[in-house]
């Protein structure tokens, strides 16, 4: 069968294949435990051998194999192990799904037959769709007055469009459901269908297990998680709210499910980084390494001194604010990964162990399908849905190395990565050098180098490396000053020799950009683009003048549309005013509750007096805010006019 989505039951997991084949497997997983020494202990062991069978066993880490005790009862009786044990106890295999802990084990995994190999280019990704839609904005209104199935629009009363979704579903009977804001309508839809008693069968069985709401750091920002209602049977996928369907596509929710025996009614709500967790479970359980449920190795105490030594960063060589022409971007492909691959790095390794690592191993195969992608979408787009996702787990599985809680990361390995990551970069800057090529900025797994030999340059750098480049060409490229007046390292454009811009870290790239200023800063790089030479851009000056007065004679008459700012609001609660503040002030008078995390829009009605407006709301907007707004947006760009361009040197000065 190939599975489609699988669940827990009571005593076991139901499988669902599609059309809505189902078999149900009997499976109550045991969890594991070792003890420092159980003879300190034999009361408890005595007491759990009593109740609920107590079988000695092995248990294999990634660091040694010691005896151990395999018992299935609830996590509540894993808690009262730890804490009669004086939390020496070392759990194993408790957090797991079931489900992925049943497929792992026996070789199996979903959006597969049994016996495909897991990381194969192409597969079978056939299923029946449909895509619904509510018409009605979400948020802020609990009303469904006019809904959609494939683009043909249902209405009439609720009971009359609810009834002809669930005709259509039951006729079609499809196997994934399309549903922008579906985290935010379902509850409603599924409530009111119950009270109506209306049978909607989105979930195969009627049952529907629910994902809590919740509001976390990650990589230095807020983040909210909606709620959400899991269907059995069928997979269901938010598309407005889907971090890896947005980047990836169906194929890549498929992928990441394959890869994670996890069904894909969860990869598609999953985080990158959850994803690579899951997937080194997964590993782990197919290798038969027991997967601790707590981590045991935080990061020793050390002398300053010695964490000076560390280097737990990357390196950067900061550019000269200028223009430069004649450039040559070179990136290592998926450098981090390839070092924790290439150097065997792994928790045991660097601490001394021998023999093939864990991370690296199981990194090695995903790696490895990342190259294959990464070429192969070149010539058909149908893969830049797997390279996506194939990309973003990589690039978390170095930050994962450092998480705290990571269960197969440590920070010696977070730090080894880094260390090598500066000396490859080192070592690169050099060999351009020797080749003649002038270095203008370098971060973390980039140079952007210019004259000189560059294709012996490339060469020589991937033969001593070991790691895959790929090149851009720009006919000129603008790096940008901080407000020091130093180089920003992320902060630059330029044109391509295809002609196209790359821009960076600049407004036009930035989410929080209204789309008036957006189009404004496009309107100025679609004049630059046409600049073979950096000595052409002033040739563009007088075009990007006119241009910004348009655009500020233009707000009066500016769409409210184009003027909603979105952001990512870390906090509901401010101590001092501020227009974010007002903007979720505003949120919460019209009946909406902003949790933090979440992305809010806002319309500034009074910059002065921090007024801000929901965008449904607004009406008007102050002029001079916006204004302000435009200016950072012309000045981002107007220091290219200042500098003097030197073609013999190709560089700038400000």
């Amino acid at each position: 069968m190939w599975i489609l989505d699988a669940a827990a039951e009571r005593g076991g997991i139901r499988f669902w294949g599609r059309g809505g084949e189902s078999k149900r497997v009997a499976y109550t997983p045991p969890f594991l435990f070792t003890l420092e020494d159980p003879h300190l202990h034999r009361d408890m062991l005595d007491g759990l051998e009593d109740r609920f069978g107590l079988a000695p066993c092995r248990v294999r880490t990634i660091f040694s194999e010691e005896e151990g005790y395999a018992i299935t009862a609830s996590r509540k009786v894993a808690g009262l192990i730890e804490e009669q044990s004086g939390y020496s106890a070392k759990i194993y295999n408790l957090d797991l799904r079931p489900e992925q802990r049943f497929l792992a084990g026996k070789g199996l995994t979903t959006c597969a037959f049994p016996g495909e190999d897991r990381f194969a280019t192409s597969f079978d990704r056939s299923l029946a769709m449909m895509e619904i839609g509510v018409a009605d904005p979400p948020y802020r209104s609990r009303v469904v007055s006019r809904m959609a199935v494939d683009g043909k629009t249902i209405t009439g009363s609720l009971p009359e469009m609810l009834q002809e979704l669930a005709t259509t579903i039951d006729d079609r009977n499809p196997d994934l459901i399309l549903f922008p804001h579906a985290d935010y309508w379902m509850p409603l839809l599924v409530s009111s269908a119950e009270e109506l008693e209306i049978l909607l069968r989105i979930s195969r069985t009627g049952r529907y297990s629910r994902l809590s709401a919740r509001s976390y750091w990650s990589y230095g920002r807020m983040v909210h998680r909606e709620g959400a209602l899991i269907p059995e049977g069928r997979c269901l996928i938010d598309s407005s709210r889907s971090f890896t369907y947005r980047e990836s596509g169906i194929a890549g929710v498929l992928l990441a499910s394959r890869m994670t025996g996890l069904a894909p009614n969860l990869t598609a709500r999953l985080t990158p980084g959850t994803l690579i967790s899951a997937y080194e479970n997964y590993e782990a359980i197919l290798r038969g390494i027991a997967v601790p449920f707590r981590k045991w190795d935080p990061e020793e105490t050390r002398p300053i001194a010695r964490l000076r030594e560390a280097d737990k960063g990357g390196m950067i060589f900061q550019p000269h604010p200028g223009v430069y022409d004649d450039v040559v971007q070179v990136d290592f492909t998926s450098m981090y990964p390839s070092i924790i691959v290439g150097q065997n790095l792994s928790p045991e390794t660097v601490a001394g162990g021998g023999g093939g690592g864990f991370l690296a191993s199981v990194l090695a195969p995903v790696l490895g399908l990342r190259l294959k992608t990464k070429t192969l979408k070149k010539e058909d787009g149908r893969y830049a849905g797997m390279d996506s996702l194939l990309k973003w787990m990589l690039v978390t599985s170095f930050g994962y190395t450092g998480y705290r809680n990571a269960k197969f990361g440590s920070i010696a390995v977070h730090e080894a990565i880094t260390r090598q990551s500066r000396e490859i970069l080192i070592a690169a800057k050099e060999c351009a050098e020797e080749c003649g090529c002038r270095v203008l900025h370098g971060i973390v797994d980039s140079l952007w180098v210019a004259g000189g030999d560059i294709p012996r340059f490339v060469r020589e750098t991937e033969a001593a490396t070991g790691i895959a480049t790929e090149s851009e060409e720009y006919r000129w490229i603008a790096f940008l000053p901080m407000a020091d007046g130093t180089g920003a390292y992320n902060r630059y454009f330029g044109r391509l020799t295809d002609g196209a811009m790359k821009i960076r870290g600049v407004a036009a790239r930035r989410g929080d950009t209204p789309p008036y200023v957006r189009s404004f800063q496009e309107g100025i790089f679609s004049l630059l683009e046409q600049a073979e030479c950096a000595a052409e851009l002033d040739d563009r000056a007088g075009d990007v003048q006119e241009l910004f007065s348009e655009a500020v004679s233009g707000l009066s008459s500016a769409a409210i549309a184009d003027l909603v700012i979105t952001r990512r609001v870390s906090r509901t609660e401010y101590r001092h005013r501020c227009i974010e503040g007002s903007a979720i002030r505003a949120y919460g008078m019209a009946g909406v509750a902003v949790e933090a995390g979440m992305e809010i829009g806002y319309v500034v009605r009074d910059g002065k007096r921090l007024i801000a407006d929901p965008p449904w709301e607004a009406t008007t907007a102050d002029p001079a805010y916006y204004r302000v707004l435009l200016e950072r947006a012309y000045e981002e760009v107007m220091p290219i006019f200042s500098w003097e361009i030197s073609p013999s040197s190709k560089g700038g000065s400000s």
